[in-house]
C-alpha cells in the first residue's frame, strides 16, 4: 500500500519543519489524514472490511521510530452504513492518523463516486438553480443550492489547482468534471485525481485533497486531530 510511502511524502516534499514539546521538531499543520490507496467502491470497500487489512508501519511524526506509535482502532462514517476508518495514535506526539480510502469523500459524507455524479449533473445542467432542484427535491430550493454549491466549489477549486500542478498532462484542460473526463478518457476522474496527484493530496482542498483544516485558535502549528464521533461530524447549533 502506499500509505507509509505518502506519509513521508508529507514529510519531505510539503517542507513540514520539526520541532515540538515531544522532542522530534514539526511546525506546521501535520496531515493527520493520509491516503489509503484501493480501487475498490464504497460498497466493496464495508463489505470486505478492509480497515482491518490497512497498514500505516511508522510513525509520520517520528519516521525512525523511538515512539510507542500504535493502532487506536476506528472511526464511523455515516454513508455507507458501516463504514470504519483505521486510526492510530502517537502518544509521544500527541497525535492521531488515519487512512482514507480513494472511494471516500474527505470532510464530505459519501463516495467520491457520488460526489462526481452530483458535480456532473450541476455542469450540465442549464441553470444552477434546476440543477439543485432535481438533486434535492426534497428541500427547499436556498437549502438545495447550499447544499450543491458546498460541493461545487471546493471540487472546481481542485481542479483548478491540479491543471497548474500538472501542466504537461493537463495544459488546456477544462477545470470541470466534465472537461477531465474527457480529456483523461475515464469514467471516474475523482478517485482517479487522488493516484495522479497522490505527492500533492496534502495541499488539495477536500472533499478531493486531504489538506487539513486551519485550527480554530490555541497554537495553529499544533496538528488538527479528529473529532470522536461520526464523520462528518454532526453540526451543532
Amino acid at each position: 500500500m502506499d500509505s507509509l510511502a505518502n506519509a513521508e511524502h508529507n514529510d519531505k516534499d510539503f517542507g513540514l519543519k520539526r520541532e515540538a514539546r515531544h522532542g522530534s521538531s514539526r511546525a506546521g499543520r501535520w496531515p493527520v489524514q493520509l491516503r489509503l490507496a484501493t480501487s475498490l467502491t464504497s460498497a466493496e470497500y464495508v463489505t470486505r472490511q478492509l480497515w482491518h487489512d490497512a497498514t500505516l508501519e511508522r510513525c509520520p511524526l517520528h519516521p525512525s521510530g523511538g515512539c510507542s506509535f500504535a493502532r487506536h482502532g476506528t472511526y464511523e462514517r455515516v454513508n455507507p452504513p458501516g463504514t470504519q476508518v483505521p486510526r492510530w495514535y502517537c502518544p509521544e506526539g500527541h497525535c492521531t492518523f488515519s487512512l482514507l480510502a480513494d472511494c471516500f469523500a474527505c470532510r464530505l459524507s459519501g463516495s467520491l463516486q457520488e460526489l462526481e455524479e452530483v458535480i456532473v449533473a450541476v455542469e450540465q445542467a442549464h441553470t444552477q438553480e434546476a440543477a439543485a432542484d432535481e438533486l434535492r427535491a426534497d428541500i427547499e430550493l436556498p437549502g438545495a443550492l447550499r447544499w450543491m454549491r458546498r460541493r461545487l466549489k471546493p471540487v472546481h477549486a481542485a481542479l483548478k489547482l491540479i491543471v497548474g500542478l500538472f501542466p504537461d498532462l493537463l495544459a488546456g484542460c477544462p477545470a470541470t468534471v466534465c472537461g477531465f473526463r474527457q480529456w483523461l478518457g475515464i469514467d471516474f476522474v475523482l478517485p482517479a485525481l487522488r493516484e495522479i496527484a497522490q505527492e500533492q493530496l496534502v495541499q488539495l482542498p477536500p472533499p478531493v485533497g486531504l489538506r487539513p483544516p486551519w485550527a480554530r485558535g490555541g497554537d495553529s502549528k499544533a496538528p488538527n486531530q479528529h473529532q470522536v464521533g461520526p464523520d462528518p461530524p454532526v453540526p451543532i447549533g
